[in-house]
């Protein structure tokens, strides 16, 4: 019986034997942790004279270059991520950083300390040395240029941190997980930053310059640091009217239209600026035409206004996103354009450009910078026109000019315009969303919400044709009457509508006048805002004035 039994236990014990062994081997390989290393190249992508970039603890898709014992940033980069005020002119190929009362200005002959260069130009793109970058930039670095994986840190949002010390000599692993490949050690007592405290694990930075997990059994209690910047801003001073600012353009488009000021400027109440519209760009060498009059601009002191000459893109000839492209034009432009105040005497410019390709966008913005530099340093405000924010015009970087400009104006009208569909020149809603998105960005006291003096009087035909004339406001009344309109109140709108059948179609109105003006008045009363401003003097009855005045 024995000898029967002997064979099968034989077999049942090799086969304990067998299942022990590999639940053991299992065993092992779950719970004991991975001596494997993870290449610090590999964990960083980059090897050689290549950086890599780690910003506010995020890897970068790009990278940097070391070279001549310096390490370099793209400058596409750095304007996304650090800091937008390096202009790089990629025609005339100068670097330019525009500061409160001055330009700097650096080729690819510009050295630095120790005589390496201020950027490198190449193959892959521009450059600039990571002296440079951090001299003009509020961030904290952290390098760590030597070994086989280069690499800098960078945090910009100067938050509160935690740090904590480890406890016990500690490995810091890719990931959370025994078997994850380990990066780095850290002795006991060294400094990590906690970046993320999971429930046995943490992902931390260490002195090093590694981004992993440590098991939190390794660390000491975190101590909440918040980081303090020694940069200092540079200060952009501004040139501002006391009190409110109430603006009216006068259209000019003659030297002889300058005459008409005494009659126009008559009719007003509780105007202190006027706007002329002199200046008219020609071409893309920074050409323009200039209609300036000195005797203008006495008559308008006389009276105590301000003169804010206005400038314009709108010439058929004028490719704002080539024109302003190059420094020396833009150069050119500002100088003449100083030149110009100062023969005549007036007080201030008002950029006027409008309908932008986003391909102006930067160059544009560098111009408005350059431009409040010259005007900062000869006495003069600048003012900047805009359009109601929206996604299609964001690049105008209206946040951008709310430092740099001492006033930056909404123009808030043209809702609908010519060669579009019917509707309201500036709904009261309109109006509304206009300033809360602009004091998103810019300070109230830097806002001025322009008002329309003028409505549109809509014709649509059966064939689907639409067209528009501009009618300002008393012309409008004047129509309304003559046609026999009869006008509606619409509380959504903030306005009056009418509307008539003609031959073959109708005609529309969403009427301007003292009670929907007064509307968007309380909304520029509410906000608080540095100042109206008004499209165009002529275009008004006297009458209106007692509703738009601002104190």
């Amino acid at each position: 019986m024995m000898k029967r039994l002997l064979p099968m236990l034989i077999a049942i014990g090799l086969i304990i034997l067998i299942v022990s062994g590999y639940m053991g081997v299992q065993f092992i390989e779950r719970y004991t942790p991975s001596k494997d290393w993870m290449e610090a190249s590999d964990y960083f992508g980059v090897e050689g004279d290549s950086v890599a970039l780690i910003l506010n603890e995020e890897k970068a898709d790009t990278v940097g270059l070391y070279m001549d014992g310096e390490i370099y940033l793209p400058v596409e980069w750095v304007n996304g991520n650090l800091n937008k005020r390096f202009y790089w002119d990629s025609e005339e190929r100068i670097l330019s950083y525009a500061l409160p009362t001055e330009v700097r200005y650096a080729d690819s002959t510009a050295k630095g300390k120790g005589g390496r260069p201020l950027l490198w130009v190449t193959d892959k793109g521009v450059f600039l040395s990571l002296s440079l970058v951090a001299a003009y930039t509020d961030v904290e670095l952290s390098v760590f240029d030597g070994g086989e994986a280069k690499r800098v840190f960078f945090n910009n949002t100067w938050a509160e941190e935690n740090w904590a010390l480890t406890e016990k000599d500690t490995v810091i692993r890719e990931k959370g997980g025994i078997k994850s490949p380990i990066l780095t050690w850290a002795e006991s007592g060294s400094q990590v930053k906690i970046l993320e405290e999971m429930e046995n694990w943490s992902r931390v930075r260490t002195q090093d310059g590694f981004v992993g997990y440590a098991e939190n059994k390794c660390l000491g209690k975190a101590q909440a640091i918040v980081p303090k910047s020694s940069f200092k801003a540079p200060e952009y001073t501004r040139l501002a009217l006391e009190g409110k600012v109430s603006l009216a353009w006068h259209q000019v488009t003659t030297k002889e239209a300058n005459s008409t000021f005494d009659s126009y400027y008559g009719n007003t109440k509780g105007v202190n600026v006027i706007s002329p519209t002199w200046f008219a760009l020609t071409d893309n060498e920074g050409g323009y035409t200039c209609l300036a009059d000195e005797e203008y601009v006495n008559k308008a002191h006389a009276a105590g206004l301000q003169v804010w000459a206005l400038l314009d893109n709108f010439s058929g000839n004028v490719q704002s996103e080539v024109l302003l492209s190059k420094t020396s034009v833009r150069k050119k432009l500002i100088e003449n354009l100083i030149r110009d105040a100062e023969v005549y005497g007036f007080d201030g410019y008002n950029l006027d450009f409008e309908s932008l390709k986003e391909s102006a966008g930067p160059h544009y913005v560098q111009f408005i910078r350059e431009m409040s530099a010259a005007c900062r340093n000869n006495g003069l405000v600048l003012s900047v026109d805009n359009y109601v924010p929206a996604a299609y015009n964001r690049f105008y970087d209206r946040a951008e000019q709310g430092v740099v400009a001492d006033y930056v104006i909404i123009m808030g009208y043209d809702e609908h315009f010519a060669g579009g569909e019917p509707g309201s020149v500036a709904s009261l809603e309109y109006v509304k969303r206009g300033i809360e998105q602009t004091l998103l960005e810019v300070p109230k006291e830097k806002v001025i919400n322009a008002l329309p003096f003028y409505t549109r009087v809509w014709t649509e035909m059966e064939d689907g044709t639409v067209s528009s004339e501009a009618l300002g406001i008393e012309r409008a009344k004047n129509w309304v009457e003559e046609n026999q309109i009869e006008l509606y109140w619409q509380d959504s709108l903030g306005q009056y509508y009418g509307e008539k059948g003609i031959e073959g179609g109708s005609q529309y109105l969403w009427m301007e006048d003292e009670r929907s003006l007064e509307l968007k008045m309380d909304l520029i009363r509410q906000n608080n805002l540095g100042g109206v401003a008004f499209w165009k003097l002529g275009f008004e009855p006297a009458s209106i004035w007692d509703t738009v005045v601002y104190e």
